[in-house]
């Protein structure tokens, strides 16, 4: 590795995670040609990320195309919601409901009648057929959810939210809200909002 290049990375490391300082000393001290591994690879951007071991280490993880900050990102991201979810989950079980049971709970509500055909639930649930056979089985055994095969072609089945499910959400639904609002609502400001739910928008069409 050139002196240059190890320049660089000596200053990724020594600079604050996040600060302006990476970015300047990276700037000042990239390599002007490519830069290549122990094993030929060319690492010319790995040297360029301050969160990198070294240049192997960032060529094999391939992570040349992000940045620093990039990476910041997703792990604040990846926490975050994982914290979000944990709390949400917990609060709801002080009600005797699960976070995948509200949300099943949520997508019959707002369904025409009611009513979702398993293949659609499965899909908006990100679920595999026998998990949401089970998740079903469970809030039948409440009442609250029944499975019936479908009427206007007799074709497959559908989950139908039943008089005692609806009374259970609509239940439910007030302390959700107010738990929403204190745990994420509340960190938002302007039209962050807007920009978040773009975001997300943006990285489902990636997903297809």
């Amino acid at each position: 590795m050139s002196d240059t290049a190890t320049r660089a990375v000596a200053s990724s490391k020594a600079a604050p995670s996040g600060s302006a300082h990476v970015e300047t000393a990276q700037a000042e001290t990239a390599p002007s040609g490519p830069v290549t591994g122990s094993d030929g690879a060319d690492t010319t951007g790995a040297a360029c990320i301050g969160g990198a071991e070294s240049l192997d280490d960032a060529a094999r993880a391939g992570i040349s195309d992000a940045s620093r900050q990039d990476w910041d990102a997703w792990q604040v991201y990846f926490e975050t919601t994982a914290l979000l979810t944990a709390r949400i989950e917990e609060r709801l079980k002080h009600h005797g409901c699960s976070l995948m049971d509200y949300q099943l709970l949520l997508l019959l509500y707002s369904a025409p009648e009611h009513r979702m055909r398993m293949g659609e639930l499965a899909h908006r649930l990100i679920f595999s057929p026998s998990r949401l056979s089970y998740q079903i089985g469970v809030l039948g055994k409440r009442g609250w959810v029944e499975r019936r095969r479908v009427e206007c072609d007799g074709r497959g089945f559908e989950a139908v939210l039943t008089a005692e499910g609806l009374r259970a959400f609509r239940a439910l639904r007030p302390a959700h809200a107010r738990d929403v609002q204190e745990l994420f609502f509340s960190a938002l400001q302007d039209d962050d909002a807007t920009r978040l739910a773009d975001l997300m928008r943006r990285v489902g069409g990636l997903l297809g």
